[in-house]
């Protein structure tokens, strides 16, 4: 196989799997297929393409060969002619298509698939993981840790819910503009996941995945444009947070690639354009009542304000976690907020509440709660504890970058721990 043939295709399938499938699922009704009769068709182009050169069209080729893998298996099915031929006769069947007046102009291939996608019919945890799995390339144990659940849990829940499209031919269309507010949370929450698995990677040698942060962003920016003049404020707040959170990206990792902690980065690498950006961004989300991505930039835009560590408003920000955690409840809020709590009171009194949600074991294999745990108890000197709290995290860790940093803490507790 030629280095070009094989670099196409991977290309190809980094920059338009979700798409390829998309468009097969709407022929054929089903994720399963679809995933099926692509992975064929990827297949297939690693053997031609190696013979015969990239065609012109890569994903055109693609997406035709696997509608005739379909056609000829389907082909051999009793109920072919009577279900599925009429469908496949047309490059996109009319069953999936709304009135061409009814639809909301949505710009952008990517951003108009997400929202065919988050359809309401499904819980939108539903909607949510399969977007994330399908159209965004996402993996389950990527998926499973967005959601804090085990990634078997994860695994179930994504064949529930392909087994409910499938079972209630729940159809595959555009919105039209109707129906775009009802699918917008959901939407939100797509982007969101991909920006925080950008951020911060599951798995793997890198700790930031700036092809997914810079999409996110992206899509964001295309959200909010759509629903100008008057973007809903947690639209404009999502890309704030966004913006904010990124405009630390250069300082989160040293020369030797290890990870820096938020305190000890260096913040004259802050991205300046982006945060003058945001600010205002967050100031407008916040005017009335704010919603949980509000409410989350603003505990951002407290950090990116503060000229150093020790010029944080660390009271404020446990005033804002508070109101999250009213909003918006979850195990990991609480922890951020516990951290917080810490910053602005006592390590004692962060610890306190750190042990109190973990009395409930919800989050027993986060590996970020066994190192906040461990963070604390050596600031308080417990270095024995903090030791195995950071052994536990090390056992949790998938990320090359974290485990690192974990490897280095988990040194120094246990040589402070020896010596004294």
């Amino acid at each position: 196989m030629s280095v070009d043939s094989a670099a196409a295709v991977e290309a190809v399938y980094r920059s338009d799997w979700g798409r390829i499938v998309a468009t097969l699922i709407g022929l054929l009704g089903d994720f399963d297929l679809a995933e099926e009769y692509a992975q064929e068709a990827f297949a297939t182009a690693l053997d031609q393409w190696a013979a015969s050169g990239v065609p012109e069209f890569p994903r055109a080729w693609i997406v035709q060969t696997a509608r005739h893998k379909a056609i000829d298996r389907l082909r051999r099915q009793t109920r072919f002619a009577e279900k599925i031929q009429p469908q496949l006769a047309y490059e996109t069947p009319h069953a999936t298509e709304a009135p061409e007046d009814e639809l909301i102009d949505i710009p952008d291939d990517r951003l108009r698939l997400i929202f065919t996608c988050c359809h309401p019919a499904l819980a939108q945890e539903a909607q949510v993981a399969l977007t994330l799995k399908t159209l965004c390339g996402l993996e389950t144990d990527e998926i499973a840790r967005a959601f804090v659940v085990p990634v078997s849990t994860m695994a179930q829940r994504l064949v529930r819910a392909k087994r409910k499209i499938r079972d209630a031919r729940i159809p595959y269309a555009v919105p039209d503009a109707s129906e775009i507010s009802q699918r917008l949370d959901a939407v939100l929450t797509v982007i969101y996941l991909v920006f925080n698995e950008g951020y911060a990677a599951t798995r793997g040698e890198r700790l930031i995945r700036t092809d997914l942060s810079a999409e996110a962003i992206r899509l964001g920016r295309l959200v909010m444009d759509l629903m100008s003049p008057a973007p809903p404020p947690e639209v404009t707040a999502l890309v704030a947070l966004m913006l904010l959170h990124d405009a630390r990206r250069e300082s989160r990792v040293d020369e030797a690639g290890d990870m820096v902690l938020l305190a000890e980065q260096d913040r004259s690498r802050w991205n300046r354009q982006q945060i003058a950006e945001a600010l205002p961004l967050v100031a407008q989300a916040l005017r009335g009542t704010p919603g949980p991505y509000a409410l989350q930039a603003a505990i951002a835009a407290e950090h990116c304000k503060a000229a150093r560590p020790e010029d944080t408003d660390w009271p404020q920000i446990v005033r804002l976690y508070d109101a999250l955690e009213r909003l918006e409840p979850s195990p990991v809020v609480s922890l951020n907020r516990a951290v917080a709590v810490a910053m602005a009171e006592s390590p004692p009194s962060g610890l306190a509440i750190i042990d109190g949600i973990g009395a409930n074991g919800d989050l027993d294999d986060y590996h970020l709660f066994h190192a906040a745990r461990a963070d604390l108890l050596r600031r308080i000197g417990s270095q024995e504890e903090a030791a195995r709290s950071y052994a536990r995290a090390l056992a949790l860790v998938t990320n090359e970058r974290e485990r690192r940093y974990l490897q280095r803490r988990l040194r120094e507790v246990n040589k402070t721990a020896s010596s004294s």
